[in-house]
């Protein structure tokens, strides 16, 4: 067994969260520090809640770019980018450019594949376990296609889905009705893929939280890092101020290697820091002369308390590039991806399109079932090529970052977590990590 570490988490999103859990059950000793309150709202709460196996090929992919650059004159498009002159923004977006390409998508897709699959596996163990109910379903995902010519675009897909061993099935509408009677659809057809999931992200949020803090791991709410202490190529300590009127004292007992100033700003002590920022992972990276790529992408969902019609399957409107899951008797529709920097503002024409594009696909709903609903935004973290940044740096012998999932963040975080534990306890990672080192565009 490898040796008891202290180990200090920055970020308390679905990937810290994540991380602390299969570290603090390797035994070691984790703190987790985040900037935001206990009760949060952060991007792992309102996304889709799915556990995608079928999202194989990276953000990054051939005929992207174009598409891009369509729908960006279109306010109410799943992709738009605010024009503005920021030098990081211009050269995430010739990074991106640079990455579409087929080899990259050939060399992506079948490491996107087996991480999806492990964590669908991981959910499997995390859902056994006692008192964590967060509602896993595995009933699997359609692609709703309005169109003929979409549906004969994402038959292509599946062949390439069956060709790498993710299952996918070809569907018309009659036999798209019968998979999922409970919903009036307007659809030519789908695509199918079994072995998809979902769950309440909330609930899975607070079992992860609970199994965390049964294991003895401290947290560390409203608390902001100031900065670092560095002596050669290690991380000693990370400064850090409790920056809320609810934040907990960032001292922690002197066993957990906790360093109490006079000052505000206190000193956390370790012998590994993770990073787990999410989209405010650049930030500190740079506090530590790191170089990581990462525009913010902002997405939007709506929570129907109470729908017309309620689903069995979670499904993606093809033509909309929205998102449609059931969430215990409430019905989750969300969707876009907005790069306008860390700004979390709700734009009310994007939320329109949203509703907009459900209503279409669903002719049982109305405009009048969302009224009242608040619509919610978060930033998903997006690294230029698609693919997440995890692993240790080659500048710091006890850092490792674990970010920049982009839409993936739900659907991949146990298998993550798992991960980062495997390389704290010097072990050779159960999946090949050389396509995601944080050095990559260093």
């Amino acid at each position: 067994m490898a040796k008891e570490k202290q180990i200090v988490i920055i970020g308390g999103g679905v990937i810290g969260l994540a991380t602390a859990y299969y570290c603090a059950k390797r035994g070691h000793r984790v703190t987790l520090i985040d900037r935001n309150p206990e009760q949060r709202d952060g991007c792992s709460f309102g996304n889709a809640g799915m556990i995608v196996p079928s999202h194989f090929v990276p953000l990054a992919a051939p005929g992207m770019v174009a598409l891009g650059l369509k729908w960006m004159w279109n306010p109410e498009s799943p992709f738009y980018i605010k024009p503005r002159l920021n030098w990081d923004l211009l050269s995430w977006a010739f990074k991106f450019w640079q990455a579409s390409t087929a080899q990259h998508v050939a060399r992506s897709a079948p490491l996107l594949r087996d991480l999806s699959f492990a964590s669908r596996a991981c959910f499997e163990e995390l859902a056994a376990l006692p008192n964590t109910d967060f509602g896993l379903t595995k009933r699997g995902l359609l692609m709703l296609c309005q169109t003929q010519h979409t549906l004969d675009d994402e038959a292509k897909f599946a062949v390439r889905a069956n060709e790498l061993g993710v299952p996918a099935e070809v569907h018309d509408a009659k036999r798209t009705a019968t998979l999922d009677p409970g919903v009036t659809m307007d659809v030519s057809g789908s695509v199918y893929f079994p072995k998809d999931a979902h769950l309440s992200p909330n609930r899975f949020m607070a079992a992860l939280k609970t199994q965390c803090e049964a294991l003895g791991v401290k947290f560390r709410w409203e608390t902001e890092v100031q900065g670092f202490r560095i002596e050669q190529r290690r991380i000693v300590a990370v400064r850090a101020r409790a920056a809320g009127p609810h934040a907990a004292s960032v001292e922690v007992e002197p066993q957990a290697g906790s360093l109490r100033s006079d000052s505000e700003v206190s000193q956390l002590t370790a012998d590994e820091f993770i990073l787990c920022g999410g989209s405010w992972s650049p930030t500190l990276a740079r506090e530590l002369g790191l170089k990581i790529p990462m525009q913010a992408g902002k997405g939007y969902s709506l929570t129907l308390p109470q729908p017309p019609q309620l689903p069995q399957l979670c499904s993606i409107l093809t033509e909309a590039r929205v998102a449609v899951t059931p969430m215990g008797n409430t019905l989750r529709i969300g969707g876009t991806m907005e790069i306008a920097g860390l700004n979390e503002d709700i734009n009310p024409v994007r939320v329109r399109g949203i509703i907009k594009s459900a209503l279409k696909y669903f002719p049982a709903f109305k405009e009048s079932d969302f009224a009242g609903v608040q619509p919610w935004g978060g930033l998903r973290p997006c690294s230029p090529d698609g693919l997440p940044y995890l692993g240790r740096t080659a500048k710091f012998s006890n850092l490792t970052l674990a970010t920049g999932h982009a839409m993936m963040g739900l659907s991949l975080g146990p298998i993550t977590g798992r991960l980062v534990a495997e390389i704290l306890d010097g072990e050779k990672p159960s999946h090949d990590l050389t396509l995601l080192s944080p050095d990559r565009f260093a």
